[in-house]
């Protein structure tokens, strides 16, 4: 199955990045790499992301979705993510006037890029118990 592009990876994006030193606002595309399970659904991550973009009302800033495919280690998401030295989904890439900035979680992306804050409490609750070394 080949990438969904939701927009044109060259074209500039109508989303903007947080001010630069210059004083103005520069452009930023936004890439959402998420994983599909070997049955067709996305992972339990790349869902609960893309349903924290859509409650905060930022999913309409993702200008493009590329699935890494579980069975497929030539699909476009697990091509990027080996490029970029990412294991796991869901993961962003940023593209702006100072180049490419990966974000391996949404609530990173959601504050650093998105300029919204993230409470304690949604810092906690994205701790994955599968990722805690027991």
């Amino acid at each position: 199955m080949d990438a969904i592009v939701l927009a044109h990876p060259d074209a500039p994006s109508r989303d903007l990045a947080p001010r630069n030193g210059r004083g103005y606002v520069a452009p930023m595309h936004v890439t959402m790499v998420k994983k599909r399970l070997r049955d067709g659904s996305d992972c339990r991550k790349c869902a609960e992301a893309t349903e924290h973009l859509r409650s905060r009302g930022l999913l309409d800033r993702i200008d493009e979705v590329v699935w890494a495919l579980e069975d497929d280690p030539s699909s476009p998401g697990m091509v990027l993510g080996e490029r970029l030295g990412v294991e796991r989904a869901p993961f962003f890439v940023v593209r702006d006037e100072a180049g490419e900035q990966v974000y391996t979680t949404v609530l990173q992306l959601v504050r650093d890029r998105f300029g919204q804050s993230v409470s304690s409490l949604e810092q906690a609750r994205a701790v994955d118990p599968d990722d805690v070394g027991i």
